[in-house]
């Protein structure tokens, strides 16, 4: 238990955040959570929680005048595919995320706090590196020269450095980690911002069997998708560690589009057909490499996808029932 230790989670009311409060509550830690709105899907854990614009300086400055033993800013603005590969959200999504980073930055001192966590993506890495689908190459070295696929890696890299300039420069000591399509229960499932394993539940979890659902591009598109609490894991290992230079935090276990609807279908039991259509896709195939983190942690994501998609599978479908009986 971490007695009379203190956390901020910045970002609480998000995925993520809402998931990271639970935990560092769970292990003892007074938690203090700041977003725009509370979690979507379940109280937040955090005992204090700040609704607030994280945009908005002076506010960052109230949050952050407080000490903290360990720091996580998970705040931005952000989504699947749908909203950050279609070119419509690039400056929103790079000037709000900038902005936050910036404040949060201008107002941590160490003099005052212990560590600082910030969650970067594998969408940083060059597309180069990813266009054969079952040989992408994510290797931490391999960041530069950059070249991301979308301006929401090109923020997340701007952002890398800036964390990584304010760890020499101010003597920060800093945690980033480079997340793999995060996903699980209480994850965005609707509305354009979800990712693929929750849309592709959510579209399974509303067809009939033996209809057919639709998915963008041919299917063969390649991910690998790390469930919820080995994200977890992986953090509070890294933000614990003698690590200071960005990190794959992945599973290894890398499926094709087709194939992750396959599964899907699988755990609801129901006969299913694609209907390929077009949409945006990002690069063709990525998987986290985990050499790095094996090295440094001597721990890496091992959890079966198969066991993360049935317990998220279960959770869409019952958000669906819910909202038609409500």
């Amino acid at each position: 238990m971490a007695l009379n230790k203190k956390a901020l989670v910045l970002g609480a009311g998000g995925f993520i955040g809402s998931h990271m409060a639970r935990r560092l509550a769970a292990d003892g830690f007074h938690v203090c959570g700041v977003d725009v709105k509370a979690p979507e899907f379940s109280a937040s854990a955090a005992q204090q929680f700040i609704i607030g614009d994280l945009r908005n300086d002076a506010l960052v400055q109230s949050v952050m005048a407080e000490g903290y033993d360990e720091i996580y800013q998970f705040a931005a603005n952000m989504g699947g595919a749908g909203f950050i590969f279609t070119q419509e959200n690039d400056a929103d999504i790079m000037r709000d995320s900038a902005q936050i980073n910036l404040n949060v930055l201008r107002h941590a001192t160490p003099q005052r706090h212990g560590r600082i966590f910030w969650s970067s993506s594998a969408c940083i890495y060059p597309a180069r590196n990813q266009q054969d689908a079952q040989n992408p190459n994510c290797a931490e070295a391999t960041a530069y020269p950059a070249d991301p696929d979308s301006d929401y890696g090109w923020e997340k890299l701007f952002s890398e450095r800036l964390f990584l300039a304010h760890g020499r420069n101010k003597n920060l000591n800093v945690r980033i980690a480079r997340y793999h399509n995060v996903f699980g229960p209480e994850g965005t499932w609707s509305g354009g911002r979800e990712k693929a394993p929750a849309a592709i539940c959510r579209k399974v979890a509303s067809a009939a069997d033996g209809g057919s659902i639709e998915l963008w591009g041919d299917g063969e598109q390649t991910r690998s998708f790390l469930y919820i609490d080995e994200c977890i894991e992986g953090t509070l290992r890294l933000m614990r560690s003698g690590c200071g230079e960005p990190l794959n935090i992945g599973s290894a276990e890398m499926v094709s589009m087709n194939q992750l609807v396959a599964m899907a279908a699988g755990i609801a039991g129901k006969r299913l057909t694609i209907q390929h259509i077009d949409g945006p896709l990002g690069v063709r195939g990525r998987c986290s490499d985990n050499r790095l983190i094996q090295q440094t942690l001597g721990w890496q994501p091992t959890s079966p996808l198969h066991e993360g998609m049935a317990k998220t599978y279960a959770w869409i479908l019952s958000q669906l029932q819910a909202s038609m009986t409500a």
